[in-house]
């Protein structure tokens, strides 16, 4: 029987994701911690997401049908309809490792002056194949609050937090395309302390559907404007409509599957040093597309050592660090 006061609310968005909705419901239906209710937003599907959402028959899933409106107002939907104090979020294409609510729980129990936790993340492919293990470059509050704010502290689908605090931040601005997330995180370290657990606890899924894409394909203008958000901790609606437009024009399967391509690409050449994994997605790239520059660049630096090609990434790490905080 569903529980009347569940402890976790775990928020999942979803917009035609037939694909891999299943896989994910049941991952998290899969956890050790059971006290949880699974709140789905059917943000406007117009494939099999609902019949398979329905397919189902466990109590403890919640499903909210509305009109397409993008993840920031569906999420916001949800945090307004959740029935839990805590928040577990989680997207409709990755998978939740099954002590993943358990450990945060627990955590967030023992702290209670802290309003978020993430955590480490396995990245795979399209297919499930892994790409590589994400470690932040912060994890206690103090390290993470001193981060530049143009780097994102966590990954959005590792997160727990406390919802009174989301609310009392504003929740998602809806004006901060495809980086709602981010600009949450920093009216939220104003409320409490933040961390990120070095345990892995999620695997998140790289595909051309996902709704963010590489911000070096967006463009100087999108990235500009994305910093100004950050810096003001809000988005105008008039740059609100600047991005969303830059969005629009990317919205193509070239686009996306390009950006796929390169991101898998990059991954693989510095994040888990897979030549030929890295050279297979750089063909690909330029098969998509031929006078793009990048994927010959690219192509390139996988002739490099490994040891040079770690000192090139972490030299523009800091270099794009310093750029973006001065």
């Amino acid at each position: 029987m569903k529980p009347p006061d569940p402890k976790i609310t775990v928020l999942m968005p979803a917009f035609n994701a037939e694909k891999y909705i299943g896989e994910a419901i049941g991952s998290v239906l899969n956890q050790s911690f059971t006290d949880f209710e699974l709140l789905i937003i059917n943000d406007g599907s117009t494939d099999a997401t609902e019949k398979i959402i329905r397919s189902f028959s466990d109590e403890r899933i919640r499903l909210i049908n509305q009109a397409n409106q993008g993840v920031s107002a569906a999420l916001n939907i949800g945090l307004l309809n959740a029935n839990a104090e805590l928040i577990a979020r989680v997207d409709a294409d990755d998978i939740c490792l099954p002590c993943r609510l358990e450990k945060q729980f627990n955590f967030l129990r023992t702290h209670p002056d802290y309003v978020l936790v993430g955590s480490d993340a396995a990245y795979v492919d399209r297919n499930g194949d892994f790409v590589f293990l994400l470690a932040y470059p912060a994890y206690s509050d103090a390290e993470i609050k001193n981060l530049p704010i143009a780097i994102c502290p966590f990954s959005h689908v590792t997160v727990m937090y406390r919802k009174q605090a989301a609310l009392e931040a504003g929740m998602y601005d809806v004006n901060a395309h495809s980086f709602e997330d981010h600009l949450l995180w920093h009216k939220l370290m104003k409320k409490g302390k933040v961390s990120n657990l070095k345990e892995t606890l999620m695997k998140v899924r790289f595909s051309p559907g996902s709704l963010t894409i590489d911000d070096e394909w967006r463009g100087k203008e999108f990235k500009k404007l994305k910093q100004a958000a950050i810096r003001n901790t809000a988005v105008s609606p008039e740059d609100g409509e600047k991005i969303l437009g830059i969005i629009r024009r990317q919205n193509s399967e070239k686009t996306k599957t390009g950006a796929y391509y390169s991101l898998l690409a990059k991954k693989y050449l510095f994040n888990n040093h897979n030549i030929p994994r890295a050279r297979q997605n750089i063909r690909k790239l330029i098969q998509t597309y031929p006078v793009k520059l990048q994927g010959y660049l690219l192509y390139g630096l996988s002739l490099l050592p490994e040891s040079l090609l770690k000192t090139l990434y972490k030299m523009k790490q800091n270099n794009s660090v310093y750029a973006k905080a001065t």
